[in-house]
């Protein structure tokens, strides 16, 4: 079995999955907890094993791949691999990880793992010609080429990081949730404020989406380019407007799959 990992700025994801000769992949487990560079590869497998014995999971993992936007847990990472499944793990983003598609950017330019784990996960699932918008610390989009190739994108501050902003910068705001607002006009302060950000970023996805597909309309020529949705928030701000042309909850660890059977494929053939 896979153990696919992916370590984000604020959460790290560790999904078990028994992989299908012809897809048809199996999640057989997938536990979240808070990102901590300071954390040991035997801490990590402590929390996992006991996480595994709850739920009465038994898994011999024969393969392990990461995606890390946080560079100093990746040793602990691959100690984790190392020590307790005597694996040697796949990093996304090092040169022994390939890629369906290298991405074509400026030289020099290092892109994030998670934003080529989603460019293949999408390409996988719905072609190319297409728009990932993730939801994560910052909310990202991702240009995929007809190809599958990560060409470039956009990053602007999360929700969650706009919220907290506002509430360390202005003394007299409070913190509060994010959720869809009753009216765009609100009538108390909690009010205005998840007015400003949902309707904010409500207005942020539809101007940035619409001028990726502007500035290539001339390669696309009259073909869609569709709109793929990723992280927590994405179905709220999908309830509100027609934003997405699909939802995929588990974009990143199926993007990790991808480019475990990829590199497989080249170690096989």
């Amino acid at each position: 079995m896979l153990l696919a990992i992916d370590c984000g700025n604020t959460n790290t994801v560790f999904a078990i999955l028994d992989l299908g000769r012809n897809g048809g992949d199996r999640t057989v487990a997938s536990y979240r907890m808070k990102t901590d560079h300071a954390r040991t590869a035997d801490q990590y497998y402590g929390w996992l094993r006991n996480m595994m014995n709850l739920e009465g999971v038994e898994a011999t993992i024969t393969a392990c791949i990461v995606s890390s936007t946080v560079p100093r847990v990746v040793f602990n990472l691959r100690v984790l691999c190392d020590r307790y499944f005597d694996l040697r793990p796949r990093v996304v983003g090092k040169p022994d990880c390939a890629l369906p598609a290298e991405p074509r950017v400026d030289a020099g330019t290092t892109v994030g793992p998670d934003r080529l784990v989603n460019t293949a996960a999408a390409y996988d699932r719905h072609g190319g010609d297409a728009i990932v918008v993730d939801f994560g610390t910052a909310t990202t989009f991702d240009v995929v080429d007809h190809d599958g190739a990560y060409v470039g994108g956009v990053i602007a501050p999360g929700v969650n990081l706009s919220l907290e902003a506002l509430h360390m910068a202005a003394a007299a705001l409070p913190h509060v949730d994010i959720t869809k607002p009753q009216a765009v006009v609100g009538t108390n302060t909690v009010a205005c404020m998840q007015s400003g950000i949902f309707w904010g970023y409500v207005g942020l996805i539809k101007e940035i989406t619409a001028r990726i597909r502007g500035e290539r309309a001339d390669l696309l020529k009259g073909a869609p380019m569709k709109v793929v949705a990723t992280g927590g928030l994405a179905p709220l701000f999908a309830a509100a407007e027609d934003l997405f042309d699909a939802i995929e909850d588990d974009l990143t660890i199926h993007g990790l799959t991808v480019i475990h059977r990829y590199n497989e494929g080249l170690s096989n053939g």
